[in-house]
Order: structure tokens, then sequence, then C-alpha cells
């Protein structure tokens, strides 16, 4: 009766909202190619089902127009890309091309496409999708704002052309570096089902979750079954899928993959905890006592992936430019001090991140000195210098500057009289940020700097930061990017907008940011892995001396599956950090 009453409240529900549910899947699959990618995984068991919960619902299955981590959750699992980077060797391989081959100046790629691939409606998969892809979507600003720029070299789109039914060729106008792991990015649509709408300009609603199941079409390990708006997401098999484990058997190893949607931040968690999901893949420091206590009786493991991405620092303000009535957006006396590298370094030295990473996460933090994680180890630099805490180092270094306490009263002034009294700001709803800044203006109160603390809304925050620049001085978070250092240049480069302490220079206020400017130039214009590397290797070493960010701690992080769940490969380089791989897991 208790199922019955359930069924006929689910039956209503698809009634009075409407369900979208897909046609009865065709009973004939073709055959698998004949050179399937085969997965590296051990060969796990077929059949059920995995569940994951999403705090919000997503907004689209349209893989270009996504903004939002609900709906990439999905869409990751309906298309793929011709090249696949594999998050635990840091290398890009095999996807949709089996092949490819450059030429021999570097300047164009030419990919041999699987054949025998069809996408999920059982229509054959041909260069002519990938020059659609690009040439029709890729690279119209319209409906592709968030990657446009990230495609071009010497100010020009690739040049994307079919060699023949299996062949695509990417010509470029100097090298691009990081070609093949950006690949990795850019999913393949199809040209059958999207060129209508993407020459109607109705592209950019295409794909909404309103779609028919059956209508959207992919070429991932799963396609869609079911959508209960607001309630959730079914996905099935992609019977047409590619890819095989070693014993030749068509993958992946489960039926269904269900997303339950929760009822905004934190509810994910909930469901995990509730045993309605299979894993839970961004567990922060703070959650690790509540899921800990829980694991034995809920039968899941917390897996510790170590220091992530994610960074906190802090800078000061060095932008020289002037407000619209021509007043200095930096005090010109406090704008010397930030300018000055002797400065900045002091302020580390007076830093205890060892004590940050006790009191503030019990722990479960490690203090960080340079831009990447120690687990890029393809491209991280671990003999970077380091100005760590030392009191007595901190207010030598002022000294040097002319900076010190001279009447006595605890406030050191500069060479000129000017007291060291400084406003950081940061955002206010993250907790372990306001502890944090409040830990940083006792250990700068120890060195003779005052430091006003100014919690603000987030959004205020960040136009202050990327809009207006008057602001002293800021505490925020950043996440790395991806593993190419490619993915660091809208941060690194002076031109850029995220060069958060003076962005969008005209021309390098400084000659090491010049310096770093022509590395992160000369790094993308050369295939040469270890020529890159020398380049980008003096180029964390620059950040680290110069300390335009100063880095604090990063904290550890955390994920959460299923015990029953095989084939589990952790990383922390990307935020599917237990299901980057999903199509090889399986339940044992």
């Amino acid at each position: 009766m208790i199922r019955l009453v359930r069924i006929l409240a689910l039956l209503s529900v698809c009634i009075s909202i409407g369900c979208s549910k897909r046609k009865p899947a065709p009973t004939v699959t073709h055959p698998l190619p004949p050179s399937p990618l085969v997965s590296e995984a051990e060969p796990g068991k077929f059949g059920g089902r995995f569940t994951l919960a999403l705090p919000t619902a997503p907004k689209t299955f349209n893989p270009v127009v996504v903004n939002d981590g609900a709906s990439d959750a999905i869409v990751r699992l309906l298309y793929a890309p011709l090249v696949n980077l594999n998050w635990t060797s840091q290398e890009p391989g095999p996807g949709l091309a089996e092949s490819w081959t450059a030429s021999p100046d570097g300047k164009s790629f030419t990919f041999k496409l699987r054949p025998g691939v069809y996408w999920s409606d059982g229509t054959p998969l041909t260069a002519e999708d990938v020059v659609f892809t690009w040439n029709e979507i890729m690279y119209n600003r319209d409906y592709n704002r968030f990657t446009y720029d990230l495609f071009r070299a010497g100010g020009k789109n690739f040049d994307v052309t079919r060699v023949d039914d299996v062949t695509v060729k990417f010509e470029m106008a100097e090298v691009f570096a990081p070609f093949l792991e950006f690949m990795s990015g850019v999913v393949i649509l199809p040209k059958h089902k999207l060129q209508k709408a993407a020459r109607d300009r109705s592209f950019p609603g295409a794909l909404g979750l309103g779609t028919r199941p059956d209508q959207v079409v992919g070429c991932g390990p799963f396609r869609v079954k079911q959508v209960v708006p607001g309630k959730s997401i079914l996905l099935e098999r992609n019977p047409e899928y590619w890819v095989t484990n070693k014993e030749g058997r068509r993958l992946p190893y489960f039926d269904e993959m269900l997303f339950v949607i929760g009822g905004g931040a934190g509810t994910d968690a909930l469901l995990f905890l509730n045993g309605q999901s299979d894993a839970y893949e961004n567990l922060r420091p703070e959650m690790l006592e509540t899921f800990t206590a829980a694991s034995s009786n809920a039968h899941f493991q917390v897996i510790a992936l170590g220091a992530g991405t994610e960074r906190e620092f802090l800078w000061f303000n060095q932008n020289t430019g002037k407000d619209l009535l021509g007043k200095s957006l930096v005090n010109p006396a406090k704008l010397k001090s930030f300018r000055n590298k002797k400065f900045r370094q002091a302020v580390s030295c007076a830093l205890d991140r060892e004590k940050m990473a006790q009191e503030i996460y019990q722990g479960r933090a490690t203090p960080v000195f340079g831009l990447l994680s120690a687990d890029n180890r393809k491209w991280n630099n671990p003999n970077i210098p380091r100005y760590g805490f030392d009191l007595q180092k901190a207010r030598a270094l002022l000294g040097e500057i002319g900076i010190e306490d001279r009447n006595h009263d605890g406030v050191a002034e500069d060479s000129e009289g000017n007291l060291l009294q400084i406003t950081l700001s940061s955002n206010t709803g993250n907790p372990s940020r306001e502890k944090a800044a409040g830990m940083i203006r006792d250990h700068l109160k120890q060195i003779g700097i005052k430091l006003d603390y100014v919690p603000v809304d987030f959004e205020l925050l960040r136009r202050k930061v990327d809009e207006t620049f008057e602001y002293e001085a800021a505490l925020m978070g950043l996440g790395a990017g991806g593993i190419d250092p490619a993915s660091q240049i809208n941060v690194l480069k002076s031109a850029e907008p995220l060069h958060q302490w003076f962005p969008l220079q005209k021309t390098p206020s400084t000659d090491w940011e010049a310096r770093i400017d022509a590395l992160m130039d000369a790094q993308m214009r050369t295939l040469d892995f270890a020529k890159r590397k020398e380049a980008f290797d003096e180029v964390q070493a620059i950040l680290a001396e110069e300390m335009p960010m100063i880095y604090t701690v990063a904290p550890l992080c955390y994920a959460a599956i299923r015990d029953t769940i095989g084939n589990v490969r952790p990383t922390v380089l990307t935020q599917y950090r237990v299901t980057w791989n999903l199509d090889d897991l399986y339940r044992k």
C-alpha cells in the first residue's frame, strides 16, 4: 500500500509538472568501433545505479552555455572530447580521436577520428561534426561567451578543416603549446541535431531541461532518460559508447546514473549522509568530523586527498591609476610601500601559517608559499624562495626600507613619518576567511603594521577588486585552474583582468612583471616540454620572490564515497575528485 501511494504521488507529479521521458531505446546497437578506447582500469561488475546529489537544480544540457556546477556535473557524462585528460597521469590521451600528429613547426595538428563511432541516436560521428562544433559554435561569440578567446593564436582563430570523413586538421597562426590539454575541455556536438539551431540563432536555448530526452544526443557514457523538474534527472547507459574494459565489453558499468536535486547549499551533503547519494566530492575540512563519525555506520570511506588547487592569499593594491576625478586610487604613501617587495616579504615573514592552519582549520590545511599545488607534479617548482614565519627578519626587512616604530607607540611609520595603517577587505559569509583576517591583523600588529579589517559583501568586494580598484588590501581565495601553465595566464600576465594586484596594465609596470609576461608568452610558443618547464619554473620563482600574492594556507581536500564502489582513483586536481572516471566505476 505504501509503495502504491508513492507511485501514485510520483505519477501526479509527472502529470502536474510534466515528466520528460525517453522513448523506448533502440533494441539494435551498432557493433563496437574497430579500435575502441580500452580503459586501463581493472574489469568490474555490470549493472545497477549510481546516485549523486546536487545542491541545486541544473539549468541546461547545453555544454557550451553551462555556467553552473549542477549542469556541468551532468553534461560531462553526455558528451566527449577529441582528447581525454587523465587526471592521475596528468597527460592527454586519445578520446574520440584515436591518434594525432603535429606538423614539424608545431603550428598544425591532424586528428584521426575513431572510425565506427556513433552518436547516442545511432547516427555516425564524422569529421563534419568536429568542423561544425568549432566553426559554427566555438567561434561564434554569441554562443561561446566563456572560452572564445582561449582558443586563439597570434590573435586569430584556429583554422579547422575536414580532410576526409575521419580526419580533421587544425592550423594555427603560431605554436599554441597547451593545445592538447585545452582540446580535452571541448566536447564535440552533433551537426545533424544542432546545425539548424546554430543557424536560426536559437542555439543558446537549445538543449534545455524541457528538451525531449531522445533529442539530447551525445557520445558520452550516458544519455538522458527522464527529467522530473526540480526533483531528479535520470541518465541511462549510452548503448553506442565507444569505450570498453580490458575484456572488450562496452562501458559504462552502471545501467543508470541518477541525480537527485537538493534544496540549496549543503543539502547535497545531508543527502549523502542520509544514504541517498553514492559520493560527496568536495568535503571541506570543517565537515570532516561529522563525516568521519558517520562513515562506519553508513558504510562509506572518507578519502584524504591532500592540499588542493585552492589557496588563500593576501595582496596589496599596487594600482598606480587614478579615478575619474584624477585622485590616486591608492594613497601614494601607502602605494610606495605596497610596491616595494621588501614590504611584501616582511608581511609574509610576519604570518604564522602553521598557527593559522591549526587554529582555523584544526590542522586540516597546509602552509603554502607558491602558485601551484605540489600535486601538480608535472609543473610545480619545489625550489621557490620561501619567506616563512620569522618576526626578526620581518622587522629587519621593514627597517631596510625605512619603516619602523619611531615613537614606540606600537605603529610603524615610513621614512616620511606616515603611519602604516592599512584597511584589509574580505568577504562576509566565510567563517574560515573571517578568522584568517583576524589572525593576519594580529600577526602584523607584532611588526608595527596596523590592519583595520573590514568585512564586506562578496559582490561589493568583487566590484572593488575587479572594477573600481578602490581598496588597499584584500584577502580571498583562488583555485589554480587547469594543470597547464596556460590556465594561469589570466592571473599572471599584466594586461589580464585577474592580475589581481594591478589588472589591465597597458604596459608592465615593473621589470619583473614584464619578465613574467615574456616567460608566459615564450612557454606558449614551443612544444618542447623542457623549455616550457624551465620558463614556468622561473615564473614561479619570481612570484615567490616578489610576492604580489602572499599565500597563506591551502585547505586540505577530502571526498567521500560508498564502500561498495570499485575502481575509485581519487585526485585533487579536478572538482570530480572520485567520479572523474565514472565510466570505470562499478558496484562491487
